[in-house]
């Protein structure tokens, strides 16, 4: 049964009556008061070297005192059906970000003849220390109102650029020489484009020319300080892509308007490709906003029932990329429907010998742990619930799915139903892959781009140190 939330009506507060709660205001919190009054002022939203102000630590807290008080009147005294007529509130002191603040009210005065009651307010930090007085003058109900207490829904916020860490560790890195397969559509070109205005990469454009052209005056696009390279079909643009980076010419691809499989029939070819002896495969590095921290999965785009010995590479790829991106020892779940090993299940045995592997030094750079079930790779509660002690469950920074229908549904539906955003890169060739779909938005693609760049700096470094050692 619901708990049950009621009034005191005007006949029955007395004077001397009292009520406190107690409250941390968050960062989170404090952005989102932003959002909601439009008060972007910085000794508000950033109480750190930007705060001139005279609260050394921050204001954000000092305002959110008086709200407080508001909420005691509406919540606890008088309660339901109450209304604030006047505020007179005297702000005393900041309070850092995430310390508690106890507000307390107390009924001074009754007025029968307005039916109202004088509050005389009080907020304190932990220490005693008085942050925040005043008085609130509330017209009180003279009927008794009973509610159930409501469960309010959380408050996730969502940043409109959740890559921008990712496009910052760029920043002084050389652009890439960047063979655009076909971006025969505005937003294939216009993703090309604004990636070299990032100084992330410098496109070579391969594809019909006088459609590229239109395209790109259709949409208002300046590409004349671009090669272009003009090819046939898309076909066609796919194989001088491949030659280019074969030439030297071109550091990574990026996938335009072609089909993913036209493009990769040309990069796992024999003879004249960009294969090596490693397998190629797809990672997803997805901003979730659900989750504290970027995530990568794979493989969701190109292995379709990969085998434990292809599954050895996807794994070794999609470390060597979260090393690209400053994650020293990532944390590996190889996901299944459940966290034990049974042959009823082909894929938790995989998980049980790569996680073997991984003990004999087979894949190296990452802690792996499998089987584990989604729920207990991402969440530390229900790995505690289940009773699962690893240094891998509730921290996952990499998911290794069964196949590449797992993968896809599970990628797809944190785009779809958790507002996740997808960067998509090809691993495993001689040069990365900037895969994206046609549902990517502009951060999405810019974010690929910014991941292919990290991937290449840390390839470049690789290499310096290996021939510095030998």
């Amino acid at each position: 049964m619901n708990d049950i939330i009621e009034n005191k009506t005007f006949d029955e507060i007395q004077i001397g009556d009292q009520a406190s709660l107690t409250r941390a205001l968050d960062r989170d919190g404090v952005e989102a008061l932003g959002i909601i009054t439009g008060n972007f002022n910085l000794i508000d939203l950033d109480p750190g070297p930007a705060d001139t102000s005279m609260f050394g630590q921050g204001g954000g807290q000092t305002g959110w005192s008086a709200a407080l008080f508001a909420s005691l009147a509406g919540t606890r005294l008088p309660g339901l059906g109450s209304v604030a007529q006047r505020i007179d509130v005297r702000l005393r002191r900041p309070v850092a970000i995430g310390v508690p603040v106890t507000a307390t009210a107390t009924v001074k005065e009754k007025q029968p003849a307005t039916g109202t009651v004088l509050l005389e307010c009080r907020a304190v930090d932990p220490t005693g220390e008085e942050v925040a007085s005043g008085w609130i003058e509330v017209l009180v109900p003279r009927e008794k109102i009973r509610h159930e207490l409501l469960n309010l829904p959380k408050v996730q916020l969502r940043r409109d650029n959740r890559y921008l860490e990712l496009l910052k560790a760029c920043e002084g890195l050389p652009a890439l020489s960047c063979a655009v397969v076909h971006p025969c559509s505005p937003d294939s070109l216009r993703g090309a484009v604004e990636a070299a205005e990032h100084n992330l990469i410098t496109p070579i454009l391969i594809g019909p020319e006088e459609r590229i052209k239109a395209i790109a005056a259709q949409q208002n696009l300046d590409i004349s300080r671009y090669r272009l390279v003009a090819s046939e079909h898309s076909h066609h643009s796919a194989e001088l892509a491949v030659a280019l980076v074969l030439a030297g010419e071109a550091q990574t691809l990026m996938k335009g308007s072609l089909h993913t499989d036209e493009l990769l029939a040309e990069v796992v070819k024999k003879e004249n490709g960009l294969r090596t002896e490693r397998r190629i495969s797809h990672c997803f590095l997805m901003a979730v906003p659900t989750y504290p921290r970027p995530i990568i999965i794979t493989d969701a785009a190109i292995n379709i029932s990969p085998t434990l010995e292809d599954k050895h590479d996807i794994i070794q790829n999609a470390i060597e990329l979260a090393h690209a991106i400053g994650i020293a020892e990532p944390k590996v779940a190889i996901l299944s429907a459940v966290e034990t090993v049974t042959h009823k299940i082909p894929s938790t045995l995989e998980a049980g010998a790569l996680c073997k592997m991984a003990d004999r030094g087979q894949i190296v750079g990452g802690i792996l742990d499998g089987p584990l079930a989604f729920d207990n790779a991402i969440d530390e509660q229900a790995a505690r619930t289940k009773g699962i002690k690893s240094p891998v469950a509730g921290k996952a920074d990499i998911l290794v799915v069964p196949d590449l229908e797992a993968g896809n549904m599970l990628a797809k539906q944190l785009t779809f139903m958790a507002g996740a955003e997808a960067a998509g890169i090809v691993l495993g060739a001689r040069a990365p892959i900037v895969l994206t779909s046609r549902a990517d938005g502009p951060q999405a693609r810019l974010a690929s781009c910014a991941v292919a760049v990290l991937f290449a700096e840390a390839q470049r470094k690789g290499a310096a140190l290996l021939k510095a050692g030998g």
